[in-house]
């Protein structure tokens, strides 16, 4: 662009959100441009962002919808308006050229009164099986942005670009194993499984793996990072067993994903993405109450591909788990076979293709 930009990208609420918009935030900002991101007043969002205080952050009201015949909807869509009501002042103080919203019902306010202004708007989906909040944003979004070409059927009548999920730059640039192996207390000669639940729903998935553990070689070594939530817990169940080890929370994931061989993990996209940067063989356990069953849908993706072996948590028990990971780590062929499709589906350019679609599209009269 001739000029420098004003972009406002709202990706408050999960980090499955908050870190892809702090990707292309990173990438706007390489390219000369003004940034400011909207987060939800959330403590997840709070701890997340800390940590990258070179960027603007603005916390706004997040308004989750609930359930349409709920009591509970009148309130919503008060809230909802006074919300887009709030991001109206703030797209214009801020002189917004273009919204972006990554995603979720927090993407809708601004986006709407964006779209209102006059402003160029644009949601960014990661998952196969879009959401329903994303599915009604765009139809006030001049482009749709995809994470799998695969969500492209539901926005049958929106211009899509298949920009790929954006990743945090330190994703892209992991340390040395023997560097990473270190921060977490590992050995780099021992063959390493990483265990990551993500954000929601990792209970049951946190016990299949701390009790399949006690089934894996005596050379193997497991890093389960179980959540805060369910620090204790995990660590009771894998007591006594020196090649376990548990965390509570992980900031450090570049070098988590640098010392696995194996990743054991929920199948939301952002993880996806980057269990696919980082070429690492996956043993995909949907979340069994996510909305649609979209982890689902993510991890077909995965496993047509032969990135992952998905199984669902119904069909799974230790002695199952366990079995699954030996056979892919001692199969070599096959280990390397997987562990190709899963960078073969890596667009680790996905911020800038972001970038590139934006500018194009508001240099266009």
């Amino acid at each position: 662009m001739s000029h420098p930009l004003k972009i406002l990208i709202a990706c408050g609420g999960t980090g499955g959100h908050l870190f892809p918009g702090i990707a292309v935030g990173e990438a706007f900002r390489a390219r000369g441009h003004e940034v400011m991101l909207l987060i939800s007043e959330k403590k997840v969002d709070a701890e997340a962002s800390a940590k990258y205080s070179h960027l603007r952050f603005k916390t706004v009201p997040a308004v989750a919808k609930p359930p349409t015949l709920s009591p509970r909807m009148l309130p919503f869509l008060w809230k909802t308006w006074g919300s887009i009501g709030l991001c109206r002042k703030i797209i214009r103080d801020f002189g917004a050229d273009a919204v972006l919203g990554m995603g979720g019902f927090t993407s809708l306010p601004p986006v709407y009164a964006a779209h209102k202004l006059g402003v160029k708007t644009f949601i960014h989906d990661s998952n196969a099986r879009p959401g329903r909040a994303n599915v009604l944003t765009s139809r006030f979004c001049t482009q749709v942005f995809l994470g799998l070409d695969a969500a492209k059927t539901f926005f049958p009548n929106r211009e899509t670009v298949n920009t790929g999920t954006p990743v945090r730059p330190e994703i892209l640039h992991p340390p040395g194993r023997e560097e990473a192996a270190a921060r977490f207390g590992l050995d780099p000669a021992k063959t390493t499984v990483l265990v990551t639940g993500g954000s929601q729903g990792a209970r049951r998935l946190n016990e299949l793996c701390a009790e399949a553990s006690a089934r894996l070689p005596q050379d193997y070594q497991v890093l389960h990072i179980a959540g805060a939530l369910d620090f204790e817990r995990v660590l009771e169940l894998s007591k006594g067993r020196a090649n376990h080890h548990v965390l509570g929370f992980c900031d450090q994931m570049p070098s988590a994903y640098a010392v696995a061989d194996l990743v054991i993990a929920r199948s939301g996209a952002s993880s996806l993405t980057e269990i696919a940067i980082s070429g690492q063989p996956s043993i995909l356990v949907p979340y069994p109450f996510a909305a649609d069953d979209h982890q689902t849908r993510n991890a077909e993706v995965f496993s047509s591909a032969g990135a992952a072996k998905l199984v669902q948590e119904r069909d799974l028990d230790p002695e199952k788990l366990a079995a699954m990971a030996v056979s892919i780590l001692q199969d070599l062929p096959t280990y390397k076979r997987m562990a190709k499709a899963a960078r073969d589906l890596a667009i680790p350019n996905a911020a800038d293709r972001v970038c590139d679609a934006i500018e194009a599209s508001l240099s266009r009269k």
